[in-house]
């Protein structure tokens, strides 16, 4: 299975495509049509996957995502970022795509095993903000339209099969 979805965020184009291997589940992420930073996302079978919390009746527009576990395994394959504060930013997406990933996928019909998720990606670069650690609103709403779009795009999937 091969999906795709562009969507404008922020004024810019994002592309996202999903391809499904037998054995891994590739998920790319580009605002300049490449990949620029390709991260290996693991986690063992026996390590359970918390459902997302239900959405907070105060903040309904806040997108509601399942908590990444802490034994969730990072192996960088290509590329670098440009900055520690990018680096964190791409770990960030890549171990919340592959929850979101593996959760969609325990919720199919025999489903066995639970794949490791490939991220790439390629953010177009923020205004900076001096380098702060923390996120700044332009990436957070990036952020959330990006895993809006791949919980879409994923759960498109599981309803194909119920």
């Amino acid at each position: 299975m091969t999906a795709t979805l562009s969507r404008q965020l922020n004024g810019i184009l994002t592309e996202i495509s999903i391809q499904n291997f037998a054995d891994a589940v590739f998920v790319l992420v580009t605002q300049v049509g490449k990949v620029g930073n390709l991260i290996q996302v693991s986690l063992p079978a026996t390590i359970p996957l918390q459902p997302a919390p239900p959405p907070d009746p105060l903040y309904p527009d806040v997108l509601s995502l399942p908590p990444p576990p802490i034994a969730i395994q990072l192996t960088p394959l290509l590329g670098h970022a440009s900055s520690e504060h990018i680096q964190t930013l791409h770990n960030l997406y890549a171990s919340q795509i592959a929850t979101i990933t593996w959760t969609t996928e325990a919720a199919l019909p025999l489903q066995m095993s639970r794949k490791n998720v490939i991220v790439g990606i390629a953010l177009r670069k923020t205004t900076p903000a001096a380098e702060k650690p923390e996120l700044s609103e332009e990436e957070r709403s990036t952020f959330a339209g990006i895993m809006s779009m791949i919980q879409e795009m994923l759960g498109n999937k599981v309803h194909a099969f119920t």
